[in-house]
């Protein structure tokens, strides 16, 4: 397990063993498990999405926007 991202909006962890992401949308506390290609673009797209990002973390906040139909498991902390 390993934190790729973390901020106001958005966590996300890398599990490598399962070639998998976890990623919650901490507005809404919702969540994904994604797996093999669908975590791939996920990865790219966000790393471009933290790189075009400004102070306020708008851009971030946007990005995640796009898989709000996904994310659909409530985000349990135990």
């Amino acid at each position: 397990m390993h934190v790729m991202f973390n901020n106001p909006f958005l966590y996300v962890v890398a599990y490598p063993a399962q070639n998998g992401i976890e990623v919650i949308d901490k507005r809404k506390g919702r969540g994904v498990f994604m797996t093999d290609a669908a975590a791939e673009r996920f990865k790219r797209e966000l790393a471009e999405a933290i790189e075009d990002d400004d102070e306020d973390g708008e851009h971030i906040a946007e990005f995640i926007e796009h898989f709000d139909a996904l994310m659909t498991h409530p985000a349990i902390r135990h």
